[in-house]
């Protein structure tokens, strides 16, 4: 069992986190986290050797707590795989009409760094959307969907597709249609096998 992060480096990734997606990482200097940490940038680089290692611990930190709350949203729902993806979507929906929602902190830090494949954070935030990915074709396989592995991508780029258009347009209906689309998809792999 991993061992818990100390109180002091607790509190630098907390402020990290906050400000990173409130504002971006290229935005967002290691003096303002300092700062907001209400400690000294000597005391944060004691805790993380670089700015990119903090980053990734921001994504790191984000990544199971992302995971259960879209597998929450699944379990939660009502009926058949169709409708337990939709409600995610659905939830999605919700969170995003909140005024401070900024989108997919992955995606959003991802195309920060797009010009850095091999980067860290890249590598973290890869990592979490596989996570994803693969959660969801167990789920849709445990349903018996045939393909699981594939529908489950297909769903993923339909997500991913999403968070991007509503980045553009901030309008949650996108997320909306997105999730009957994958429910759609999800029926007629139902059907295809009847």
């Amino acid at each position: 069992m991993p061992e818990a992060p100390s109180p002091t480096r607790k509190r630098i990734v907390d402020a990290a986190t906050r400000l990173f997606y409130a504002e971006g990482i290229g935005r967002v200097s290691v003096d303002a986290i300092a700062e907001k940490a209400g400690l000294t940038k000597r005391t944060l680089y004691y805790h993380f050797r670089s700015k990119d290692d903090l980053i990734t611990a921001y994504l790191d930190g984000r990544d199971q707590p992302n995971l259960k709350q879209m597998a929450g949203w699944f379990d939660a729902a009502e009926g058949t795989a169709d409708h337990k993806v939709e409600a995610i979507f659905a939830n999605l929906a919700r969170v995003a009409r909140h005024p401070k929602w900024k989108g997919c902190g992955f995606l959003r830090t991802a195309a920060e760094l797009a010009s850095m494949p091999g980067h860290p954070a890249v590598k973290a935030g890869s990592r979490h959307k596989t996570s994803f990915e693969t959660w969801l074709a167990s789920e849709l396989s445990m349903h018996a969907i045939d393909e699981p592995q594939t529908l489950a991508r297909e769903i993923v780029l339909l997500m991913d597709g999403a968070f991007s258009i509503m980045l553009v347009h901030r309008n949650p209906e996108y997320i909306e249609a997105a999730g009957h689309a994958a429910a759609t998809l999800i029926r007629a792999r139902c059907q295809n096998r009847a």
